[in-house]
């Protein structure tokens, strides 16, 4: 039976929080830091591994996070989450974006069908609309193909599909599966919108309206913006849209779209780029066996998800790790750092994907926690990063975990030699050297160039970053996310966080204000 505890009621946790705590840069020095990046290492899927040799752990600590994986349940609970159970709790709903890409348990039925069934359905409408746009079937009044796809939506229905179609779009072009290029319209702020139609030929281009409820005033703020430069260039929107929506939503069966496909509410914005959200979008940029390729990718990486040891398991370690450094060591912050141009934005995802989902003060029951849950996440990809933040991340007075992740191969596979190396290679090295250095730091008698080290990193490795990596690294992280909520009994899979703002704005548009939102109304001359 499971059980829904306080991480503060937990022996296991208890028993962390009285572990000895590990002297970073003496471990990592010499010998011992060779060994144990050999031994602390964990395969993942499509090839890559997850190393956390630079985390501020050793055996003792590693033994009573499998305790608190053990007492909290947390394979079992995961079971519970993809065998339907209704783990939302606050919006009273099941959870089932791994089901986008596989079955990993029983199989669940809902809304009148098997879930399982209607994603990959609904799959199978994206893929033969997308090859029908890409044939020519599908075409503009003129006979003419789409050239450009362009996503309107916001929160998940953004970031997410916007950093993986970023993630591929070189690979795609040297892969020869490159079909249309792909813009996102997500800011309500008219420049968004009016800079993305400056940039393409709205003849030849296909918006996909991305809403849940088919309501976000956001959303439908742009695509009403789309629709009037649709008509001012003498063009019929109904002819250039398509809608990504849930089955009830009010441009469900609407006449102004050219096709709809459907989601539904067990998957929350922020975990949907492997549903419609972002299977529209991406198989139209690059195909529908690139977006399969994904899909086997995330799949792949969920059912290690499953594995009860947390050896075999690297999410789930990962996320015990994370735990231990946010409630034990008391880091109260995460930076995401990948070594890949391709990962610009993959930062930015994981930053709703974890902030919107455990960024919560109360308990599944709405009961208070006494300990600190989700850490603030943010990040760039290197070498930027370095000349940017690294200064305050190598000798600012917080320490702040690091989440590298690096590629072997370049993307596009073209480079040049330089001082005896290439630039793939002074890539990689400069990830090596910030994990060592970080950690061990270097003793100065100048103080303002002495390095404390002491500063744990764990990187995630592989041979090229693939649509199956790609799919791999997003599932690992999902399930990182996760799990931390387990540990911290709170619900993960609602954002309510989100919904006083937009009350508060409605009121002010329909000029219903008083005290302080009435004031800061008449500042911006709303």
């Amino acid at each position: 039976m499971i059980t829904w505890n306080n991480l503060d009621t937990l022996d296991s946790y208890q028993e962390l929080a009285k572990s000895d705590r590990v002297n970073l840069a003496e471990v990592m020095a010499g010998d011992n830091g060779a060994a144990r990046v050999k031994k602390y290492s964990v395969p993942m899927a499509e090839g890559m591994v997850y190393n956390y040799a630079a985390k501020q752990i050793d055996d003792k600590v590693l033994d009573v996070l499998a305790k608190l994986a053990k007492e909290a349940q947390l394979t079992e609970k995961f079971e519970a989450l993809y065998n339907g159970e209704v783990i939302n709790t606050g919006e009273k709903r099941m959870v089932l974006h791994h089901m986008t890409r596989g079955q990993l348990g029983e199989a669940v039925v809902a809304d009148g069908g098997d879930k399982r069934s209607f994603y990959v359905g609904e799959q199978k409408k994206i893929a033969e609309f997308a090859n029908k746009v890409h044939s020519g079937a599908i075409a503009n009044a003129a006979g003419e193909k789409f050239t450009t796809v362009v996503q309107i939506g916001i929160g998940g229905s953004d970031l997410g599909p916007r950093a993986m179609y970023l993630a591929l779009e070189n690979w795609a072009k040297v892969n020869n599966t490159f079909k249309m290029e792909a813009k996102f319209i997500s800011n309500v702020d008219p420049d968004d919108a009016a800079g993305v139609l400056n940039t393409i030929d709205v003849a030849h281009s296909l918006f996909v309206l991305v809403s849940k409820s088919g309501t976000t005033l956001e959303t439908l703020t742009n695509e009403s913006f789309v629709k009037d430069a649709l008509k001012n260039a003498g063009l019929d929107p109904a002819k250039h849209m398509v809608a990504v929506t849930s089955e009830t939503s009010p441009v469900a069966k609407s006449d102004d779209y050219l096709a709809a496909f459907f989601m539904d509410d067990y998957i929350g914005g922020r975990f949907s780029s492997t549903s419609a959200v972002g299977g529209a979008v991406l198989s139209l940029a690059f195909g529908p066996e690139v977006f399969a390729q994904f899909l086997s990718g995330a799949a792949e990486e969920d059912k290690l998800a499953k594995n009860k040891d947390i050896f075999t398991n690297p999410a789930l370690l990962d996320a015990l790790i994370g735990v231990y450094e946010r409630n034990v060591l008391g880091y109260p912050n995460t930076a995401v750092l990948p070594y890949s141009q391709a990962l610009s934005r993959f930062p930015a995802h994981l930053q709703q994907l974890d902030m919107e989902s455990n960024g919560k003060s109360v308990n599944r029951f709405g009961d208070p926690v006494n300990y600190p849950t989700g850490p603030v996440i943010f990040g760039e990809p290197g070498t930027n990063g370095q000349h940017s933040f690294y200064q305050l991340l190598h000798q600012g007075t917080d320490i702040v975990p690091l989440q590298f992740v690096g590629f072997k191969n370049s993307q596009m596979g073209r480079d040049v030699l330089i001082q005896d190396s290439t630039s793939q290679q002074k890539l990689c090295a400069n990830v090596v050297a910030q994990i060592v250095a970080f950690a061990c730091g270097k003793a100065d008698e100048d103080r303002n160039k002495n390095f404390e080290g002491g500063r744990p990193s764990s990187i995630i490795i592989g041979e090229q970053l693939t649509p199956q990596a790609l799919g791999a690294l997003l599932a690992h992280f999902e399930n990182k996310v996760m799990f931390q909520g387990f540990v911290w009994n709170i619900n993960s899979f609602d954002q309510e966080g989100v919904q006083l703002g937009k009350v508060l704005a409605k009121r002010v548009l329909a000029h219903e204000t008083d005290g302080a939102l009435k004031v800061y109304s008449d500042l911006l001359n709303i």
